[in-house]
Parts: structure tokens; sequence; C-alpha cells
């Protein structure tokens, strides 16, 4: 993908692995300084210094997205090194622990809700603020095709996607015309390692999953990086508000 982000700031939150990690790198190689955030502080320090060692703008900043002041500090601190924020793609988030609904627990629901959820209301709050002073910026918030289906034994989960596309779609109408897009990415099975979590790393269960996609395998996160950079990007100058499905397949059937 042809995209540049020279002379552009992006703030990827989850960085340290996975598609958040993926996008940090993608945003890095098509010129922009990134901001590399994730709770895993070694891990994500670990990154940014990769990044910086083969020649990117790249720094890492430990946040917890649920504490508000953290993710303040996080927006804070990429303004204070790089001037601005022009993209950022709130990613990070947590699977529920698989139980019913009348069994699941207080606990684990405002686990899930409050990274998942209370996050990427919390990240956009600050980032939002920032871009308003800059009178631009593009925002994707990372859904997933759970935002589209219900599935037993995550309701927490479920609902926490879910509304990160009612935040996505509200904001949206709020700040189109300073500037602003606000879209959010709905990925479907992604070989990430949460992914091969939720059948305790089961290599055959994971396998027998993939090939039920009906394009025949997992996507890779390399490819929601793909997405989020084109949504962030001048190409998707006209795309406003909308959550992008990127699921080879998984819900046409």
């Amino acid at each position: 993908m042809n995209v540049t982000f020279e002379n552009k700031v992006a703030l990827v939150t989850g960085a340290a692995s996975g598609m958040g990690l993926a996008t940090a790198k993608a945003f890095a190689e098509a010129g922009a300084a990134v901001v590399l955030a994730d709770f895993k502080e070694q891990a994500v320090m670990e990154e940014a210094q990769k990044l910086a060692a083969a020649g990117h703008q790249a720094i890492a900043v430990r946040c917890d997205v649920s504490e508000d002041a953290q993710v303040a500090a996080m927006v804070e601190r990429a303004v204070a090194e790089f001037g601005r924020l022009d993209a950022a793609f709130n990613n990070a988030g947590v699977m529920a622990h698989i139980a019913a609904t009348a069994v699941s627990t207080r606990e684990d629901w405002d686990r899930v809700i409050g990274i998942n959820l209370r996050g990427v209301w919390s990240c956009m709050k600050h980032e939002l603020r920032q871009m308003e002073r800059q009178g631009s910026g593009a925002i994707v918030n990372n859904a997933s095709v759970g935002a589209l289906t219900g599935n037993p034994g995550i309701g927490s989960y479920i609902a926490s996607k879910h509304g990160v596309v009612g935040l996505t779609r509200t904001a949206a109408l709020e700040y189109v015309r300073l500037g602003i897009r606000v879209n959010a990415i709905n990925p479907g099975l992604i070989d990430t390692q949460i992914a091969r979590d939720v059948v305790n790393g089961n290599k055959d269960a994971y396998e027998e999953i993939a090939k039920h996609v009906p394009i025949g395998r997992a996507g890779t996160p390399e490819e929601i990086a793909s997405a989020v950079l084109w949504l962030c990007s001048p190409g998707a100058s006209y795309v406003v508000g909308h959550a992008l499905t990127v699921d080879g397949g998984m819900t046409v059937v």
C-alpha cells in the first residue's frame, strides 16, 4: 500500500504485540513518528527501540488505558516529544473469561469494559482535544466482528465491542466538521496470541476454526495494519463514522 505519513505523528495503544505492533511498524515504515503505548512496559520499550535502531522515530510509553490519568499523560508525552498528533489507533483490549451471563463476575465485567470500552473513550477524549486544537486528525478504534453478533460465554467482550462502534459513530458526528475523522475496524479471526488463548493454545482447535473462515485462513496483523493506515490516510477522506469489517468473509455467511 503506497500511503505516506511523512511529517505525521501516530499513536498506537496495545502496541507491544499483535495488531498494535504491526500497525505501529506500518506507520513508522510509512514515515510517521510513532508513539507505542502498552501496559507491558518492557515489551513495548524493546519494540520501540527496534524501530529507532532501524532509523525510525519511535518512543514507548507505559499506559494502562483503563486509568484516565495515564491516558492523559500518554497523549501529553506524544505531543511533548513530536509536537502534534495526526493519527491514533486505539487498539488495546482484552478478552473476557468464558462464562455464561448468569455466572459471569462483576470483576471480569469491570475489567473488560474498563479496558475495551472506557479505555477507548478515555483515549479518544484526550486525542480529540489535541486534534481539535490542530484542526485535523484521524482516529481508528479497534472493535471486532463481535460488534456485529452475539457470542455465548463472552458477554462483556461483546458488549464492549458493540459500545466501541456506537461511541465511534457518535464522536464521528461530533468532530467531523472540526477536521477530525473517527472510524472503527472490525477484525475477524486474526493470528494473534489473544486469538490462540481463546482455545487455550490448542493448535489443532485453532487451525480448525481458521479453516472455517470463508477465505480459508486466519488474517494477519499486517492485514489489519493496512486497513488502519488507509482509514487514517487522505485516501479515506470521505469515510466518517464507519466500522470497517476485515474478516475474510466470516460475517457474510
